[in-house]
């Protein structure tokens, strides 16, 4: 294993972004792939903080340190990609629901899932059922994930589905977290859950197959 990947897993680790574009340039220097860089490099640091954050050794900051120095190593290696050559894992309409202004998490599992290969459409936070509608009619989606931090906000990811079946919508799986929510509740109202950001890569894998 070459030591370049090595050095870049630890900056993805230590959440040393500058020092991650560093490394991401001097390892295309040296003729690495950037599919390599990625794969041997980027995600398999971030893949080691998941499992740091799964076990209470890091928390919510560090992860979300660890996530923007991929997310700026990425920047440097997706123009190289040639297209086929990334995993194109599908297509996530993401939101925080209306009346909610919690985006820390959510923007936590769209770097995530991005880093894994997905496609994101991040709608932010506040967002109504008409405007996940139109998102979900525009760009259509393999996954609707939605996250609640409010115990009053909730009840709008059950009415965001029945808007999705009003408008004829089919065939789209619904992703919902958040820290009022729980496995049952997902399940009363035809959704998926997630525990956190960790676990959403998982469930998205499994539900796109």
């Amino acid at each position: 294993m070459s030591k370049i990947f090595k050095k870049i897993r630890e900056a993805v680790e230590d959440g040393e972004r500058d020092d991650v574009v560093e490394l991401v340039q001097e390892a295309l220097e040296d003729g690495e792939t950037p599919q390599e860089i990625l794969n041997k490099g980027l995600l398999e640091g971030m893949n080691a903080v998941g499992d740091l954050f799964k076990n209470g050794e890091v928390y919510v900051p560090e992860v979300l340190m660890s996530a923007q120095t991929v997310d700026a190593g990425m920047e440097i290696l997706k123009p190289l990609l040639a297209e086929g050559d990334v995993r194109n894992a599908g297509k996530i309409v993401f939101c925080t629901v209306k009346g909610d202004l919690h985006d820390i998490g959510k923007k936590l599992c769209c770097m995530l899932l991005q880093g894994a290969g997905y496609e994101i459409i991040d709608l932010g936070a506040d967002v109504d059922l008409e405007r996940i509608v139109i998102a979900v009619q525009e760009h259509q989606p393999n996954i609707l994930a939605m996250s609640a931090m409010l115990t009053t906000t909730m009840g709008e990811m059950e009415l965001a589905i029945n808007a999705l079946k009003q408008a004829d919508i089919t065939g789209i799986k619904v992703m919902v977290g958040g820290a009022p929510l729980s496995k049952a509740y997902a399940e009363s109202i035809g959704a998926h859950y997630s525990e956190d950001a960790i676990e959403a890569v998982a469930l998205a894998d499994l539900l796109v197959g």
